[in-house]
């Protein structure tokens, strides 16, 4: 199983002055999951090199088993300061991509047109997506096979307006996921605020929080043990 992980360049949180990124669990978790399952990771993102931390995620009461592991593994940190380039990645090599969130694929990753075009590869070529926290907003524009929306009439979830409200972001950041996610047509829902809620819609996989990470990258594997091997 080869996997392409996607995750953001932008490390400024609005006109606030603070920093912002990935979220570390959200890429730790699943960077585990997927790794423990054999499969073999590319992490990519639209520069390249070093993704910026989102500076809140790494404070003691974020912390996590994942995390923990993540922060005493060198080959894991080597790989993270040396991501790819999203325009040198092709879907074709790989068997599923997933997007970690944090704030900062609200600002680039929402309209990259490098990863548009590999999500429509992905979708193209049936195969599996992933996308939690604020990373769904990767998806908000991307088109599928039948060049309607990629989330189009799709049962979905990503963080939500009184999750958003509950960090005190509403107004900072560029739109509400949210809303973005049900006016392009997905069926939005979710579950508690800071609860696991994780939804499967045909090849789509999205978790709504960073407490949903590590089930999303389980429901990818699900998927990807089910598909035909190419």
């Amino acid at each position: 199983m080869k996997i392409l992980m996607v995750l953001t360049s932008h490390d400024k949180l609005g006109d606030t002055g603070n920093k912002t990124g990935f979220w570390l669990e959200e890429f730790a978790a699943p960077y585990y999951v997927l790794k423990d399952a054999g499969a073999e990771i590319t992490l990519a993102s639209p520069k390249g090199g070093q993704p910026p931390l989102d500076p809140k995620s790494a404070e003691p009461d974020a912390q996590t088993e994942a995390t923990k592991r993540f922060d005493a593994d060198a080959a894991a940190k080597a790989q993270l300061a040396d991501t790819k380039t999203l325009g040198s990645v092709s879907a074709s090599d790989f068997d599923a991509v997933f997007y970690p969130g944090g704030h900062g694929p609200m600002w680039d990753l929402h309209n990259d047109a490098d990863s548009l075009a590999l999500l429509e590869a992905f979708a193209k070529a049936d195969k599996p997506i992933g996308a939690v926290c604020h990373a769904p907003a990767a998806l908000v524009n991307a088109k599928g096979k039948d060049g309607e929306y990629l989330i189009g009439a799709k049962r979905v979830t990503g963080f939500s307006n009184s999750e958003e409200d509950g960090v005190g972001l509403s107004d900072v950041v560029p739109f509400l996921l949210e809303d973005a996610l049900k006016e392009k047509g997905g069926v939005y829902s979710k579950g508690e605020d800071w609860g696991e809620y994780v939804l499967v819609d045909g090849l789509l996989v999205t978790g709504q929080n960073p407490g949903s990470s590590e089930k999303a990258a389980q429901e990818l594997l699900t998927l990807l043990k089910v598909m035909p091997s190419h």
